[in-house]
């Protein structure tokens, strides 16, 4: 299995919204939530715009795009981690600590991450909390009606 990282392209706008669709969904087979995502994860529109205007990674196994991260480079040695996911058959591989490495690499300036988890999400709290991560906060999202747990990492 062979693991790489990129920047994604318009060109890769369609294999993403599949993989975000396909992780997301994910979510409630694993927790009582109902099918659904973070604000446009099934969006072509809002995925081409993510890739056009933001720093949108793609996460690469054998050649094929198999999830994607969006980190906002904030100034100041602070980095927004927005969004990492990957399809549901590979995951349990390795690959989402390997794409933290690649972040690590990728922002060698950051001394500080921040992050949002859905508070359902403890899967996602664990993995974020093996790699230095702190709960530092809660924010209930009225719109959305979900509570974000706000997690930072100092380096």
């Amino acid at each position: 299995m062979q693991i790489t990282f990129g920047r994604a392209a318009p060109a890769d706008v369609e294999t993403l919204v599949k993989a975000q669709i396909a992780a997301f969904h994910h979510d409630s087979v694993l927790y009582p939530v109902e099918l659904g995502g973070p604000p446009g994860y099934d969006s072509m529109e809002r995925t081409l715009a993510n890739v056009q205007q933001s720093e949108y990674h793609t996460i690469v196994c054998d050649g094929q795009i198999v999830g994607g991260i969006i980190a906002y480079d904030e100034g100041e040695g602070h980095v927004h981690l927005d969004l990492i996911y990957i399809v549901p058959e590979h995951q349990g591989f390795g690959i989402g600590s390997q794409a933290m490495q690649y972040l690590d690499q990728t922002y060698p300036h950051a001394t500080r991450w921040t992050l949002d988890t859905p508070s359902w999400a403890v899967r996602n709290q664990h993995f974020y909390e093996k790699f230095g991560y702190v709960k530092v906060g809660e924010n209930y999202i009225e719109a959305d009606a979900i509570l974000l747990f706000a997690y930072e990492r100092h380096i």
